[in-house]
């Protein structure tokens, strides 16, 4: 049964209230569309050739053959695209990399795309990719970060011996493509006054975000010269931006037109497919359309990156912290851009240190090109300090909580990566977990041959924001059509509307949220970062508040009045000096045609203030000592969420988050063949978490509100990712004594790490 800390809810009328989702009834009935869902009259289909090899040369593409057959309609090679600089060491993250769309004159992983072709089906495309025929010569190739590092790797990007290698490399090979250094205080005084001191070497592996529905993607170019595109991503605005920027034309050109999506977690937000079909598009005068199918999913969209992690904490005798370091290699596969300036704004942020040095290191090697994956970083970075942690509670025989909340981070405080703290919720989150009922609770018996251990873990997101709009037509009787920007994964129409509904004191049920096309409605950054119910949740409170101001001057014109003269409340305007006269919202909307016609209000805005969330979990586990398994028996996951606006879709969030954590933790894994083949390409092999596998999990919402958002908005979408590793990993400590520096603690690394100690 989920539960609630204080809730700041209860001054609403709308926020905090569980509507039924306005998207509810199409997606449960099957008829809300998302991309692979969509069809145009005549199109074609579009089929990609990808790389056999892990890291090689294109000597060179024949496509003769193919271009002789007559169900060839179009072709599309590197050469297609716009003249584009090859990626640089100092890329910039979320940047478009077109040689990761198309291949340029190298591949970089298994799977790589080097040619697409469409023809009048699937089948028929898929058919073809075999008349063309491609030379490589085959280069040596490397697949861990700890490996990429080495002088004798093998050098992916050649072209970076033109450019100096990043500060503080020195003894790292060419494939290091960034070091970032966050530091303050003096770490090596804090260590010399510490009484203990702990650390610790972690290893993670590349784990991919799961979502159920592959990437898609439709186009149409028009003979006009106008490109429309239809997919399921997790920013449209940035799929224009994007694939404009690749094909070399104007942003005004390109129109894209936001599907359902189903799930993205991070890994929808570059493109893959749309710069593909386009170009098919314009060369055949033909929609065409292209979708992946799991293998091609996993081969070749952005995994979390893998890491090594080494983590070094020093507290004093009474378990305050003195200084700690990080450092951490993370893989960002292909190309550039591994995660680090968010594992660095996580990796000690629960806690107030005043000596800290963080360093990051941004590795390539011959895997997909890493993407984001819910709280970019953090989750890897949380799990090896809250197990350094773990272990020093167990060393001073202190209780784990007790040494976190002596520690925790509060307002005013500066991070390791320089934000200063506003108000936040660390401790709140902590003295949550440490009253909970399941905290103090009996483990219970173990089964024969098995044994129990409860385990704790914090997590944290910084959250994002972004530039957002939304445009409010109040229709004539009184509902409302409310245009926003944010393709909405998690159920953000209706927080949207309900924080609009909420200025207006009016129901959700009579606004109609909608996601608007890139030429419907202003830019709106991706969904991502935790940021929309902050940011476009914020635009529907400006835009509210701009009919508001409206209803007020039409009431006025109405009573031939001055607007000083007129107040709203709870969805009615009245006179202030005569209380007899007053309209209600739906009567004002009636009165439109005689007061100066439709009552538009809008909002552009680009917020700061989006404040982190901290979330916490408490698991409880079996460990099956003669064979490993680990069983999850229990989980209360906590999490701070500013306002919960629709508490139902916060909770969905903290079990979904804790759930993917869970797994991450226990399974998830790419097994990467000795020729950069990846073996476990399907739902079956690559093994996430099912309801068979979990019990319920608890979620507990902490509201501490976010004094950077009108309603006090914290995002809701990340942190709970950032827990669960480390929370699996002490509970399987408390129960066996050993500490498991790896992940996945899959079956037989658990046998093997107690076979070490027996």
């Amino acid at each position: 049964m989920a539960s609630k800390t204080d809730s700041v809810s209860k001054d609403y009328t709308v926020i905090g209230t569980r509507p039924v989702r306005h998207d509810g009834v199409d997606k449960v009935t099957g008829h809300a569309l998302y991309g692979a869902d969509f069809s145009l009259a005549g199109q074609l289909y579009g089929k990609v050739l990808r790389s056999p090899y892990a890291h090689a040369k294109i000597l060179s593409i024949d496509l003769s053959n193919v271009l002789k057959h007559p169900e060839t309609k179009a072709i599309v090679t590197f050469e297609d695209f716009a003249d584009s600089p090859r990626p640089a060491r100092a890329y910039a993250q979320g940047a478009p990399v077109t040689e990761n769309i198309l291949a340029r004159d190298k591949v970089f992983y298994k799977g790589h795309p080097v040619v697409a072709i469409a023809a009048t089906s699937p089948h028929v495309a898929e058919q073809l990719l075999g008349l063309i025929d491609v030379e490589y010569e085959v280069l040596p190739a490397v697949f861990s970060p700890q490996d990429a590092i080495s002088p004798e790797a093998p050098v992916l990007h050649d072209h970076w011996a033109n450019e100096s290698m990043p500060e503080g490399t020195e003894g790292m090979g060419a494939n290091v493509a960034a070091h970032e250094i966050y530091q303050q205080g003096n770490v090596e005084k804090g260590f010399e006054s510490s009484a203990h001191v702990v650390e610790r070497e972690f290893n993670t592996k590349s784990v991919h975000q799961g979502y159920i529905e592959p990437q898609n993607a439709t186009a149409y170019w028009t003979p006009e010269g106008r490109l429309t595109l239809w997919c399921s991503s997790q920013g449209h605005f940035s799929v224009r931006d994007n694939t404009a920027e690749i094909l070399g034309i104007p942003i005004s050109d390109v129109k894209v037109v936001p599907m359902e999506i189903g799930g993205g977690f991070g890994g929808k937000i570059p493109p893959y497919l749309e710069p593909l079909v386009a170009v098919l598009s314009k060369k055949s005068g033909l929609p065409v359309k292209m979708y992946m199918d799991r293998t091609e999913v996993i081969q070749a969209t952005g995994p979390t990156s893998g890491s090594h992690v080494k983590v070094k904490i020093g507290v004093s005798s009474n378990g305050n912290i003195e200084a700690a370091t990080a450092s951490f290699i993370f893989e960002s596969g292909a190309y550039p851009g591994a995660p680090l300036s968010g594992a660095a704004a996580a990796v000690f942020a629960p806690y107030a240190i005043d000596n800290v040095r963080i360093d990051g290191f941004d590795v390539v090697d011959n895997k997909p090109k890493t993407q984001a994956y819910r709280a970019p970083g953090a989750p890897i970075v949380a799990f090896a300090v809250e197990s350094v942690l773990d272990d020093v509670a167990s060393d001073l025989n202190m209780d784990p909580m007790d040494l976190r909340i002596l520690n925790s981070a509060h307002e005013g405080q500066r991070r390791a990566d320089g934000v200063i703290n506003l108000r936040i919720g660390a401790e709140e989150t902590m003295t949550a977990v440490k009253n909970h009922p399941h905290y103090s609770s009996p483990l219970g018996e173990a089964s024969r041959g098995k044994k129990r251990g409860r385990g704790v873990g914090m997590g944290f997101c910084r959250n994002n924001t972004g530039m957002a709009c939304a445009i409010a037509n109040v229709l004539p009787d009184g509902k409302v059509s409310l245009i926003e920007g944010s393709v909405d994964i998690g159920g953000s129409r209706t927080a949207i509307a309900q924080q609009f509904a909420e200025v207006l004191g009016i129901d959700v049920g009579e606004v109609h949220p909608y996601v608007g096309d890139t030429d419907a409605v202003g830019y709106t950054s991706v969904t991502g970062g935790s940021g929309v119910a902050f940011k476009s949740g914020w635009a529907a409170y400006t835009a509210a508040m701009d009919v508001k101001t409206q209803m007020i001057e039409r009431a006025a014109l109405l009573w031939d009045c001055s607007i000083d003269q007129v107040d709203y409340e709870n969805g009615r305007v009245f006179h202030i000096s005569d209380p007899e006269l007053s309209l209600s919202f739906k009567e004002v909307a009636g009165n439109m045609p005689e007061t100066g016609g439709p009552i538009v209000g809008s909002a552009n805005m680009n917020p700061g203030g989006s404040g982190g969330s901290y979330s916490a979990n408490i698991i409880d586990v079996e460990v099956d000592m003669e064979t490993g398994k680990i069983d999850i028996l229990r989980v209360t996951a906590f999490q701070d969420a500013g306002t919960a606006i629709h508490p139902d879709y916060v909770e969905g969030q903290m079990q979904g988050g804790t759930v993917q954590g869970i797994g991450w933790a226990l399974n998830e894994e790419y097994f990467m063949g000795s020729d950069g083949a990846i073996l476990n390409t399907s739902l079956l092999d690559y093994r996430m978490p099912t309801s068979l596998d979990l019990p319920m999990i608890d979620p507990v919402i902490v509201e501490v509100p976010n004094p950077g958002h009108p309603f006090g908005v914290r995002g809701v979408g990340e942190a709970n990712l950032s827990a669960p590793l480390a929370a699996v990993s002490n509970a399987a400590f408390r129960a066996t004594g050993i500490r498991i520096l790896d992940l996945p603690m899959s079956p037989d690394s658990v046998h093997s790490a107690i076979d070490k100690t027996s």
